[in-house]
């Protein structure tokens, strides 16, 4: 089979998307002969950043002259996406021999697809003589798929509302979760001011030396640039090529991970990759005839949130129209809430091939109804909202797309062939 047909294959080997838990997945590991994928692993979890985090440590890291592999998810444009090796994504071929390793060990155990790539990236990074590996987690983190790797240095970004149908209904339970990647008197760097105290009171319980933003290490904005600063060591650093202020907090976080890991950094080496490092729909910016698509994967309150402070910050001459489209699983009356006093007209969209989280436009417009999206209009598609509202929109205008990794991603293919 070639990739595609094995993406096909492994969708249909559970009967669920998620199936949270890690007896399946490191029974195969173990027929699999899986060991350690590099000598030193980062994880990096959290509810919002954790994409923009792993990219800051990707970058910084290979600047230092390690080989670096990175495994994300979800993907944009190409499966390829989710495995990175030395900054490049993985070609066919090595995928295609990780999965048949995989199908050959997996016996008659159900994986799911996450699963089955997560393992497949495992095997991957084993093959390639690397130095650090940096695994984002799928999903919560205790009984998260990246989970079966020991980590040495665990990251948790951020923790807010998100999920709650697997992760539990407030942040404290949320936060047992997500520092469930931690382990015993490895260093455990929280982005979090205020993180929930069951993160602490875990760290604590099994001695986690917890490395606290705010506390252990700061970082200020300053009229050109941002300073970063913790005992006895201090750099002086460029703002971020991706735009969004929150990404100096990333950026300040993959830090504070890779000094955590003694990673041989200078501070030439952390400018440099701090103003290099992008990824793709974190506000990632087109031009039509005069008019500013900007493409975002947020998807829940506290990243909308973010977004809200980046659109006020950045004003344009005309009116900011949204095209919104989400998973029938998210808390899309708080999206709209944390964007109405920065966007001026609503426009909705169908995600029709997102499996058993699938919701029509017209489902997400009824759930608006009372909000300040109540008046939009409903399409079917992402494709066809955006196109429609680029139809409308007129110079000096911003059409800001968001809601899902899915709707970035058709936006984004839209946009390409446009």
């Amino acid at each position: 089979m070639d990739l595609t047909q094995w993406l096909e294959y492994i969708e249909r080997q559970h009967p669920k998307q998620i199936d949270m838990g890690l007896d399946r997945v490191r029974a195969v590991a173990r027929e699999m002969g899986l060991q350690r994928p590099a000598p030193r692993v980062i994880t990096v979890g959290g509810t919002n950043g954790k994409g923009s985090t792993v990219a800051f440590i990707e970058a910084m890291a290979r600047g230092a002259g390690w080989r670096v592999g990175a495994y994300t998810s979800p993907h944009l444009r190409a499966y390829n996406e989710r495995v990175r090796i030395n900054g490049a994504d993985i070609g066919d071929a090595p995928l295609v021999s990780a999965f048949e390793a995989v199908e050959e060990a997996r016996g008659g155990v159900p994986l799911t697809y996450f699963e089955y790539g997560t393992l497949a990236a495992l095997w991957c990074f084993e093959q390639a003589g690397l130095d650090l590996v940096v695994l984002e987690v799928g999903l919560g983190g205790r009984l998260d798929a990246t989970n079966i790797v020991d980590p040495d240095v665990a990251v948790v970004t951020t923790v807010d509302l998100d999920h709650q149908d697997y992760l539990g209904a407030d942040r404290e339970a949320i936060g047992f979760e997500k520092a469930g990647i931690a382990r015993a008197w490895k260093p455990l760097v929280l982005g979090d001011e205020d993180p929930p105290s069951s993160v602490l009171r875990h760290a604590y319980a099994i001695g986690a030396s917890a490395v606290r933003i705010g506390c252990d290490f700061f970082f200020e904005t300053t009229a050109d640039g941002w300073h970063w600063r913790e005992l006895g060591c201090e750099y002086e650093l460029p703002l971020p090529q991706m735009a969004a202020p929150v990404q100096v907090r990333n950026a300040a976080v993959a830090i504070a991970a890779l000094r955590a890991l003694d990673a041989p950094l200078t501070e030439p080496v952390i400018a440099e990759a701090v103003a290099n490092a992008k990824l793709d729909a974190r506000l990632q910016a087109f031009d039509r005839e005069g008019v500013a698509v900007v493409v975002d994967v947020a998807h829940n309150p506290q990243a909308a949130r973010e977004l809200g402070r980046w659109l006020a910050a950045s004003p344009v001459p005309g009116t900011t129209h949204a095209v919104f489209a989400a998973l029938g699983d998210k808390d899309v009356e708080g999206v709209v809430a944390a964007l109405a006093g920065t966007v001026g007209c609503w426009h909705l969209a169908g995600l029709p091939h997102a499996g058993d989280r699938a919701q029509s436009g017209a489902r997400l417009a009824a759930r608006l109804a009372g909000t300040a999206a109540a008046n939009a209009t409903a399409h079917d598609d992402v494709t066809t909202a955006l196109a429609a509202t680029l139809a409308r929109a007129t110079p000096g205008d911003r059409v800001l797309v968001l809601g899902s990794f899915l709707t970035a991603s058709a936006a984004l293919a839209w946009l390409d062939r446009d």
